[in-house]
């Protein structure tokens, strides 16, 4: 093992400030100016990287070795959310409305330590080491995929994110191989009635029972036209109509979310959503209008990637830290970098029962702990030390 994990505990505090400074001042998706600043004011402290804005508000950082290699890549994402925070810390957010709830104030903390502890050891590098502070991860289409436009990942050998993650706790690191997370599709179905008194249903076309049908046989794509081995999930999560409670309104408007894995279901999934939905508001006189709208692609984690994120976790941290993840339903646009290069996006678990950090991602009272900095860090210098200076 390099001495240079022995010097995260040197720096733990300032990256620690960092991210608290980064806490108080979020910045929505695309709006991330005075963060993407911040991030290349301070690199520029360290000395030896050549930093550029590939899109207006991201920033990436390259060390370039004296010594031919493998040119390596990790990521940080940069934007909040639109939320208020309810947590009572001395680092609360200072913009009404925006918080980082979901530790991408930690993310770019890290990553900014890994450049000030790697730009004293450019002379020892083989290869490149390329950082990427990411704009926009939260909304579509999603800062990755206009990073990827831009030319970040040209000759990249392998990429590597982190994301913090609060409901794991800390002292596990969840690592997939393979699928990893969904592609997270939206739609949204307005049904179009007949609006009346409601004493009098035989005279409206009641879109809230033909919308209620709509709900239920939806959930039946899954249960039962789809292969039960195959993830899949539709949820709507809106149903809006109506103003009073004797008056059936003219429309009602349904929306929601579906998750899957498979690019052929995926492609399935809306021709069945709008068989179902044309045959429900057909059968009783309605109409419809349904839109559906494509989201990130699935994270699919390259198996040999992986592999070697296990081999540095049991390295620097231990056996008992590995947590070998099954996939699940969320979504993140670190998809677009893997749908070009071989890499791996690893979760760090940062809740503690003890400390009252317990609070899921997109919670006005969310937190992480601030020791899985440490452990973030420790991950990627041991994919820097095993790809680049060993």
């Amino acid at each position: 093992m390099l001495s240079n994990i022995d010097e995260i505990e040197n720096i733990k505090e300032e990256v620690i400030n960092w991210r608290r400074q980064l806490h108080q001042k979020p910045e929505l998706s695309f709006q991330e100016t005075a963060t993407a600043k911040f991030v290349a004011d301070t690199l520029s402290g360290f000395g030896n990287y050549i930093i550029s804005f590939p899109t207006p508000t991201s920033v990436m950082a390259r060390l370039i070795g004296n010594k031919p290699g493998k040119i390596l890549a990790l990521r940080a994402d940069m934007d909040a959310l639109p939320l208020t925070e309810l947590n009572d810390c001395e680092y609360k957010s200072q913009n009404q409305g925006v918080m980082h709830a979901c530790g991408h104030d930690g993310h770019t903390a890290s990553l900014l330590g890994i450049a000030k502890i790697m730009g004293k050891y450019q002379p020892q590098l083989s290869g490149e080491l390329r950082l990427l502070f990411q704009h926009a991860e939260e909304t579509p289409p999603g800062g990755a995929s206009q990073m990827v436009a831009a030319g970040v990942l040209e000759e990249v050998d392998q990429i590597f994110g982190i994301h913090l993650w609060s409901t794991m706790p800390l002292g596990k690191i969840g690592i997939t191989a393979g699928p990893m997370m969904a592609a997270p599709d939206v739609f949204s179905i307005n049904i179009l009635g007949k609006g009346g008194h409601g004493g009098f249903p035989h005279q409206t076309i009641d879109c809230i029972t033909i919308g209620a049908q709509i709900v239920s046989n939806l959930q039946q794509i899954v249960s039962r036209q789809l292969n039960p081995i195959e993830p899949a999930v539709i949820s709507v999560t809106k149903f809006i109509s109506g103003t009073t409670n004797n008056v059936l309104p003219n429309s009602a408007l349904l929306a929601g979310t579906v998750r899957t894995f498979n690019p052929a279901i995926r492609d399935t999934i809306p021709q069945l959503m709008e068989r179902i939905i044309k045959g429900i508001t057909e059968a009783h006189g309605a109409s419809y209008q349904f839109d559906y709208v494509r989201g990130y692609a699935p994270v699919i984690n390259d198996t040999n990637a992986a592999t070697l994120v296990e081999s540095v976790v049991t390295e620097v941290l231990g056996t008992s830290w590995v947590d070998k993840m099954a996939p699940n339903m969320a979504a993140e646009d670190f998809s677009a970098f893997l749908a070009h290069v071989p890499g791996c996006f690893i979760f760090v678990g940062a809740g503690n029962e003890a400390k009252g950090i317990i609070y899921p991602h997109h919670h006005p009272q969310f937190n992480i702990d601030e020791d899985a900095l440490v452990v973030s860090m420790k991950i990627f210098l041991g994919l820097i030390n095993r790809l680049l200076l060993s």
